[in-house]
């Protein structure tokens, strides 16, 4: 895939996912409240519990556009904290922070400047205290590594147009025995790229997915073990949602293992004078100090 064509991609999605936040946000001014973004019943809201949806905000449950639940598989424990990656309008944040509780704190991830704002005005609206979303991409999430306990995400991983990136970058920021839950559109090992892009188109979340042995593969070259992957239902002609599980080992061996004790808070070589900012936007400064980094020298 040519650098030109990733970036149209991103932009595509980000163009996507800005106008769905938008759409919402207008339709919660209106009397009846906001109307959900999807109807397919593949996708969206009705993939949660009504007691789920009951308790939080209805621009939450609106801004859906997930294919699965995660935080019901990821198995949430009071004082963890967790990773919500491509938060979107806010709806697992909000139930990852009710099941990890006071005492943990779950965090959003999300590209696009439309979707953090509702997310934002969403946990407001819930009265969430122990949510935090940021501003970044999945394939350089602006945490320091080792300290997430649980990687959640719902139907966006599809949408990378680096997946080993993601991957990687999971594989860092979870403390070893940390584990991910993640809900994602998945094809069949018979189909190939054509064919998985006949079936719908990437914003779509159906072209862009790998098949079942490639996200295995994946997840196995980032260090993952413990790796499982359960269709729940199809989407497509040979694409299915999708549970997947795996762990961190608690003697991690992954790409990030040698590199754990120089990096730290979205900074390479930290406190050394190579450092550098992993994200070329921002200064090594601003970096420690978006991710509360302890290594602030």
């Amino acid at each position: 895939m040519s650098q030109q064509t990733t970036t149209d991609l991103r932009e595509t999605v980000r163009r996507r996912y800005a106008a769905a936040a938008v759409k919402v946000t207008e339709g919660g001014t209106a009397c009846c409240g906001p109307e959900p973004v999807e109807i397919d019943g593949n996708f969206g809201s009705t993939l949660y519990a009504a007691d789920e949806r009951d308790a939080l905000p209805a621009e939450a449950v609106a801004a859906s556009l997930g294919c699965g639940n995660p935080t019901a598989v990821a198995e949430l424990r009071a004082g963890e904290r967790v990773l919500d990656l491509g938060s979107g309008g806010g709806i697992d944040v909000l139930l990852s922070a009710r099941r990890v509780g006071p005492t943990g704190k779950a965090y959003g991830l999300d590209m696009t400047e439309e979707m953090l704002a509702l997310a934002l005005a969403n946990a407001t609206k819930a009265g969430a205290t122990n949510v935090e979303f940021r501003k970044g991409a999945i394939e350089a999430v602006p945490l320091p590594a080792n300290t997430i306990d649980v990687v959640i995400s719902n139907c966006v991983i599809n949408l990378s147009t680096d997946k080993p990136a993601v991957f990687a970058e999971t594989f860092r920021v979870l403390k070893p025995g940390g584990r991910i839950g993640v809900s994602d559109v998945v094809a069949d090992d018979t189909l190939t790229t054509e064919q998985r892009a006949e079936r719908g188109d990437y914003v779509g979340c159906i072209a862009g997915a790998l098949s079942f042995a490639e996200y295995r593969a994946g997840l196995e070259t980032a260090g993952f073990t413990d790796i499982e992957i359960t269709p729940t239902h199809q989407v497509a002609d040979g694409m299915h949602s999708a549970i997947v599980r795996a762990t961190k080992p608690t003697t991690a061996a992954g790409p990030d293992a040698s590199a754990t004790d120089n990096s730290c808070c979205g900074v390479t070589a930290c406190c050394t004078p190579a450092e550098q900012a992993t994200d070329p936007s921002v200064t090594v400064s601003e970096a420690k100090s978006a991710a509360e980094c302890a290594c602030q020298g």
